[in-house]
C-alpha cells in the first residue's frame, strides 16, 4: 500500500518494499483497535507518505511500531478536529503502548474482514487485494480489465459495507480460501502476478491458522503454479498440458506442494482443495503424458464430485474417465453434463477426436473456438479445428 500523494489522488507504486509490506499490517492494527476501515486506510495512507519523507534521513529502528503510532496520532488528529471536547479523553486514554503490540493475527483479521459475508465475491477480491496485498486501484483495475474509477468506486462500496457490518466472530475460513483462489485462478493481470501474490497471501493464512484445509490450498496453489512456465509457447500460444515440456516445470515449487498435501493426507479429513491438490500432485508426478495415473485421478474426481456437486467438476471426470475407461464412455458421462457449462463443447470434441469422428470434432472445435472465454484459448481450438481439416 504506497503513500497517497498530496493531491488525494494515488500514486504509482513505490521501490520501498518494506512500506507495502508494512501498509496492510498497520492497517490491520488499527481495524483490530476498532478504527472505521476507510478512516484507517487514511491514516496509514498518511503515515507511510511521512514515512517516505522522514526515513531517508534514517529509518528508525522499529519500523512498524513507528508506523503504528504515527497512523494512530494521524486518527486521533482527525478525531480532535471532529469533536474538540474529546481532546483530552483521547490524548490521555488513547495513545498506544510504546512498541507494536501487533501479532500475525491482526493481519488475519484484516484479510476475513475484507472477505465479510456482506461483499461480493468480485468485491472481497478487490478489497483483499488493495487492503491486505497492498496493491493500488490502478493495479487492481488493470489486472481485472475494468476503468480505475470503476475499481474504485466497487472497493469504495466495499469498504462502506464493511464499515456498517463490522466484525462479528472469527468470520468464515471457507470463504476466505475460496476469494484466495479465486484471485489465484486470474493468473497474471496488468504489471500484477495474481497467481503469486495469492500465493503469498495465503501463506501468510497457513501461518497463523492450524485448519489443514488452508494448507491443501497452498499446496494446490503451488502445484499449478509449477506448471506455469510450460503453459504458453514464447509468442503466447496455448499449451495444453499433455503437450507441455515437463522439464520446465518448477520442482521445488512441486516438492512443496506435495510435502504438504501429504500431510493433510495423514490427518484423514478430505476437503474440497485436498482433492483438488492429489489431482494436480498426480499429474506432476508423470514424467510423461502417457504414464498418468488417471485410474487414481478419476478416483479423486469421485470425491470431488461428492463434495462438491459441481458442474464444472462434473465435466472435468467426464475428460479423466474418456483418459481411463476409452472417449466413448466419456462420450456417455458427457450426456449428463448441462450444455452451459464452460469448456464442454471442447471437451465433446477432443472426445470425438479420439474415437475417430473428425468430422464432428472439427465442427464442436469450432463452436468452442467461438465460445472461448480468451484469445488464447480461442486461437488453440481453432488450430484444432484447422488440424482436422488438412487431415
Amino acid at each position: 500500500m504506497p503513500p497517497a500523494a498530496s493531491d488525494g489522488s494515488e500514486p504509482p507504486v513505490g521501490s520501498d518494499d518494506l512500506l507495502r509490506a508494512l501498509g496492510p499490517q498497520v492497517l490491520a492494527v488499527l481495524v483490530r483497535r476498532g478504527v472505521e476501515f476507510a478512516a484507517a486506510e487514511d491514516a496509514v495512507q498518511e503515515a507511510l507518505f511521512e514515512a517516505v519523507q522522514r526515513w531517508p534521513d534514517g529509518r528508525p529502528e522499529d519500523p512498524k511500531g513507528w508506523l503504528v503510532t504515527v497512523a494512530w496520532r494521524k486518527h486521533l488528529d482527525v478525531l480532535r478536529s471532529e469533536a474538540a471536547r474529546r481532546r483530552r479523553e483521547l490524548i490521555d486514554h488513547a495513545e498506544p503502548p510504546a512498541g507494536p503490540a501487533e501479532t500475525g493475527d491482526d493481519t488475519l483479521l484484516l484479510l476475513f474482514l475484507c472477505c465479510h459475508r456482506d461483499l461480493t465475491p468480485s468485491s472481497a477480491v478487490a478489497l483483499t487485494l488493495r487492503a491486505v496485498g497492498g496493491l493500488t486501484t490502478r493495479q487492481i483495475a488493470e489486472a481485472y480489465l475494468v476503468p480505475e474509477a470503476t475499481m474504485a468506486q466497487r472497493i469504495s462500496r466495499a469498504k462502506r459495507t464493511v464499515a456498517a457490518q463490522g466484525v462479528h466472530g472469527p468470520g468464515d475460513l471457507g470463504r476466505v480460501l475460496r476469494v484466495l483462489y479465486l484471485i489465484f485462478n486470474e493468473g497474471y493481470g496488468g504489471d500484477i502476478d495474481l497467481a503469486a501474490e495469492s500465493i503469498r497471501l495465503t501463506r501468510q493464512l497457513a501461518a497463523g491458522t492450524q485448519d489443514p484445509e488452508v494448507a491443501r490450498l497452498l499446496a494446490l496453489m503451488l502445484l499449478h503454479h509449477a506448471r506455469r512456465e510450460s503453459r504458453f509457447t514464447p509468442d503466447g500460444a496455448l499449451v495444453p498440458l499433455a503437450e507441455q515440456d515437463r522439464s520446465r516445470w518448477d520442482t521445488v515449487r512441486i516438492a512443496e506442494g506435495i510435502g504438504l498435501l501429504q500431510e493433510a493426507l495423514a490427518r484423514d479429513r478430505v476437503g474440497e482443495f485436498q482433492a483438488q491438490a492429489a489431482i494436480a500432485a498426480l499429474h506432476a508426478d508423470a514424467q510423461r503424458a502417457e504414464e498418468t495415473d488417471w485410474t487414481q485421478i478419476l478416483g479423486w474426481y469421485d470425491e470431488l464430485l461428492a463434495l462438491t456437486d459441481s458442474p464444472v467438476v462434473a465435466l472435468n471426470r467426464v475428460v479423466a474417465l474418456g483418459e481411463a475407461d476409452g472417449p466413448l464412455a466419456g462420450l456417455r458421462a458427457l450426456a449428463a453434463v448441462p450444455v452451459d457449462v464452460p469448456r464442454r463443447t471442447a471437451v465433446s470434441a477432443h472426445l470425438h477426436e479420439r474415437a475417430g469422428e473428425s468430422h464432428t470434432a472439427r465442427e464442436e472445435y469450432l463452436e468452442a473456438a467461438r465460445l472461448a472465454a480468451s484469445a488464447a484459448e480461442r486461437d488453440h481450438l481453432t488450430r484444432q479445428a484447422a488440424r482436422l481439416r488438412d487431415a
